[in-house]
């Protein structure tokens, strides 16, 4: 076996979709010969905590957890928020939406001193406990998981101190994307500076969604693109619950995650306010469940809505209670966000709707990574954000199917299975067999 140093913020008791991907490979690596020891932080502020998850850490995985110091409890009361509001989802704004003078002043403080992010403040401590672990336990190789960036800086210093072979994995891409705050152009410079090195120094790097590559060298041209391995997300069927799917007494669309900003639900709401208008629904056969995190606009969407008898919303539920909801579903909805970035996106929870096998309502460009991962795997239909007539067909199609008793829904199953969380551990492994 060798010995895989893991740095990565989301980590169990974080809940939500970036630590699945870890969680999972660090579960199915040592199957491929690597053992990875974490290096994680003791005092996180998540964004969701799932303390289901701490029971999947594996028993014989040595975990290391050091001190970080967050900036959001101090956010929060100088913009007047209550200390359980969750700040990603009410940070991120629509296009065009109104902030408060404090939130601008916030958003000034954010873009100006945490580069690259607000956990910059783990890597005095991370860098450190890296060393120590790389010493006392044989490192071969470093792996780190990004978003936060601060994560890659971790890596990029204990890589400069050890010279160790080093993967820079990537959920999501850096710079210039829709979550990347505002900055003015010193700042700006300095981003890309450390984005840069990142991508130069990394021995190899691993993104979850093919846009990210094309992004970075977009932005880099002289990078080697062979330094650069597409492993997907996706799902783990061990994690599913006995639950099988029987039709539900009402019409029920499942969505699961966070919506803020420039993902929300309103083209998803104008399609079902035409249906119902045009007698083709009824409000009392279809229940619209969101479970999850939603940003203030979003809420105020929900509460405005003219069947909100027809809505249900779940708080953020652990991992596998989310599981159940969606395969006890009649249909999945997935909303993409509305950003130049849409035709690449690939959210890490699409994998999981594939693998239950249920409908998908995808609101997203048609010719778009999730567009093609719908037509490979036949597990559901797409339209645009604009095509308000488009969603409302596919949405009275699935609803028909429903009401007629039409339970013939089959994806294809042996494409299905590639994306199994077994499998990019795999892939991870050989990138590291190749490297190191």
């Amino acid at each position: 076996m060798k010995n895989l140093l893991v740095i990565a913020y989301y980590f169990p008791p974080s809940g939500g979709p970036g630590v699945q991907r870890v969680l999972k490979h660090i579960k199915y690596l040592p199957e491929f010969g690597w053992n990875p020891v974490v290096l994680t932080v003791s005092n996180g502020q998540f964004p969701a905590r799932d303390e289901s998850l701490l029971s999947q850490i594996p028993e014989n995985i040595i975990v290391v957890r050091t001190k970080i110091y967050e900036p959001y409890s101090l956010y929060r009361k100088f913009t007047g928020k209550k200390s359980s509001t969750p700040i990603d989802v009410n940070v991120i704004k629509k296009e065009g939406q109104k902030r408060s003078t404090k939130e601008k002043i916030s958003e000034l403080i954010r873009g100006t001193f945490f580069i690259p992010d607000a956990r910059i403040g783990w890597l005095p401590t991370a860098k450190e406990a890296a060393l120590d672990i790389i010493r006392k336990h044989n490192i071969n190789a470093i792996y780190s998981s990004s978003p936060p960036y601060t994560c890659s800086l971790i890596a990029r210093a204990a890589k400069r101190r050890t010279g160790l072979p080093w993967i820079a994995g990537f959920r999501d891409p850096w710079t210039e994307f829709l979550t990347t705050p505002n900055r003015w152009l010193i700042p700006q410079l300095i981003d890309k500076h450390l984005e840069r090195s990142v991508f130069s120094e990394a021995t190899s790097i691993e993104c979850a969604w093919e846009g990210i590559t094309k992004d970075a060298l977009r932005k880099y041209p002289e990078l080697d693109a062979k330094k650069f391995h597409h492993v997907p997300n996706g799902f783990d069927s061990s994690d599913f619950p006995k639950a099988e799917y029987k039709p539900n007494q009402k019409f029920t669309v499942t969505y699961t995650g966070s919506m803020y900003g420039r993902r929300n639900p309103q083209s998803f709401f104008e399609a079902i306010e035409k249906l119902l208008l045009a007698g083709k629904i009824k409000a009392d056969e279809v229940c619209l469940r969101f479970i999850g995190r939603f940003g203030a606009e979003v809420e105020e969407m929900f509460a405005k809505a003219s069947f909100l008898d027809s809505i249900e919303i779940i708080s953020y539920l652990p991992h596998d209670e989310s599981l159940r909801y969606l395969m006890q579903s009649d249909c999945l909805l997935l909303v993409v966000d509305e950003a130049k970035e849409s035709r690449e996106i690939v959210p890490g929870k699409v994998y999981e709707y594939v693998g239950v096998r249920r409908p998908i309502i995808a609101v997203a460009p048609r010719e778009s990574a999730i567009a093609e991962l719908m037509l490979e795997t036949g597990s559901g239909m797409v339209a645009h954000q604009s095509e308000i007539d488009a969603i409302a067909d596919i949405f009275l199609k699935y609803y028909q199917n429903w009401k007629e008793g039409n339970n013939n829904f089959a994806p294809d199953q042996s494409k299905i299975n590639k994306y199994e969380r077994r499998e990019a551990a795999g892939s991870l492994a050989g990138i590291l067999d190749t490297i190191v």
